[in-house]
């Protein structure tokens, strides 16, 4: 057993129960914008919604969440921590930086080679997180999070998942890595972090979901990786019959313990307008899977045990 920390204290990993591995509480990108320009929003309300989503996901028999925001995506534990001591459920947080292209403006000219030549302060930055605790709430974090999109392997984006890799191997924090599955690019996440001398079973190649190119997710899949099968109902970009099919077949193919569910859904994005995505997109919520992903999981013939190792145990191993 290895023992977790979470926004309310410190649990192991054997209670961690049923796990959804990649869902977001508050993604305030900017505060600058939110605070300046967004007058729908309302921190007490937020907090209010939050608490009643993840009360009713706890009932629809989920225990425990991972929240991959971080810095870039607006990561504020003050603000989630307040949810998480209403809740009946435990809240992970994480560490890394969100970027498709750039580092941020902070870091863009220090570091090797730039105008303040130094060793790169993103790795320090990390391993403080997950060993002290994020800023002083003495919460740490306990898995890292980067990013590559449709731009590929920008500077920027390599940095990053190079610096998220050192942090990995020096504290053995496992990673989840946001990919776009459309240009393959969890196989160039696997690349980098693999050099950086990462154990690839300690990575979720999220967002694999989005594709039913089987030989792509069997390739990540047989390098180690776990397949984030995370962002059920949004059928915008996949629906549901052709996610649940390609599990099915994964599950048929012997790749059950590499799968890890989840919707990458949230109580509140600034990347939305008011009220969207509630209204245009309402199944993309907490408790689909529970409600909807399941069942029709069991229709297509993956068994119970099957669902109990995909929730379970695939999270449970990958802390341990």
């Amino acid at each position: 057993m290895t023992q977790i920390p979470t926004l309310t204290g410190v649990v192991e990993s054997s209670d961690l129960g049923r796990v959804l591995v990649h869902e977001h509480v508050f993604v305030i990108s900017s505060h600058e914008y939110v605070k300046n320009y967004r007058d729908d929003v309302d921190e007490e309300a937020l907090i209010t919604q939050a608490v009643r989503e993840l009360t009713e996901l706890k009932a629809a028999g989920i225990d425990t969440i991972m929240d991959p925001t971080v810095w870039g995506l607006g990561r504020y534990i003050p603000l989630t921590r307040r949810v998480a001591e209403q809740v009946p459920i435990n809240i992970i947080a994480a560490t890394g930086l969100y970027t498709y292209g750039d580092v941020p403006f902070p870091m863009l000219h220090v570091g090797p080679g730039e105008m303040f030549d130094q060793p790169d302060p993103l790795p320090e930055l990390f391993v403080r997180d997950l060993t002290v605790g994020i800023a002083d709430t003495g919460i740490r974090a306990a898995f890292l999070k980067c990013a590559i999109d449709t731009k590929g392997l920008t500077p920027g984006v390599e940095r990053v998942m190079r610096a998220v890799g050192q942090a990995s191997v020096r504290t053995g924090a496992p990673i989840t890595v946001h990919t776009d599955s459309a240009s393959r690019s969890g196989l160039v996440a696997q690349r980098v972090l693999g050099g950086e001398g990462v154990d690839l079973r300690k990575v979720v190649i999220g967002h694999s979901g989005d594709t039913t190119d089987l030989g792509y997710l069997t390739a990540v899949a047989d390098q180690g990786s776990l397949l984030g099968m995370d962002r059920f109902g949004l059928d915008a970009v996949l629906p549901l019959a052709d996610r649940v099919a390609t599990i099915a077949e994964l599950v048929r193919r012997g790749y059950t313990e590499q799968i890890v569910l989840s919707h990458d859904a949230f109580c509140f994005a600034d990347f939305f307008p008011p009220y969207e995505p509630r209204t245009s997109m309402p199944e993309w919520n907490y408790v689909y899977i529970s409600h909807k992903v399941l069942p029709a999981l069991l229709e297509a013939g993956v068994s119970q045990a099957d669902i109990d190792t995909m929730l379970v145990h695939n999270p449970r191993r990958y802390f341990e």
